[in-house]
């Protein structure tokens, strides 16, 4: 059974990512990524060899710390490519 935020994978592709989003956390929250509904969309370009994630903000911020979010944002984008890039050494990823 695939999730509909993740297109064109087999089972084990989709549980694999399953599992990096379990994984990462947010920084502030410490909640993972699953948790949060973070990634919107997973796509596999098979021909590239890439993975493009499409993904919402971290949830509403506070308008006084803009700089901080931005940092926690970079934080968790580069956790998460770290997790991705780690589980699938093959492929590139590229946030959309």
């Amino acid at each position: 059974m695939g999730r509909p935020y993740l297109i064109d994978m087999n089972k084990e592709m989709i549980e694999r990512i399953d599992a990096v989003l379990e994984r990462v956390k947010d920084p502030e929250s410490m909640l993972s990524m699953a948790e949060l509904g973070w990634v919107q969309k997973v796509r596999y370009d098979e021909g590239n060899r890439k993975l493009y994630v499409f993904a919402n903000s971290l949830g509403p911020g506070k308008k006084c710390c803009t700089v901080i979010a931005g940092l926690l944002l970079s934080s968790t984008v580069k956790s998460l490519t770290k997790e991705l890039q780690k589980e699938f050494a093959d492929l590139a990823v590229e946030f959309v």
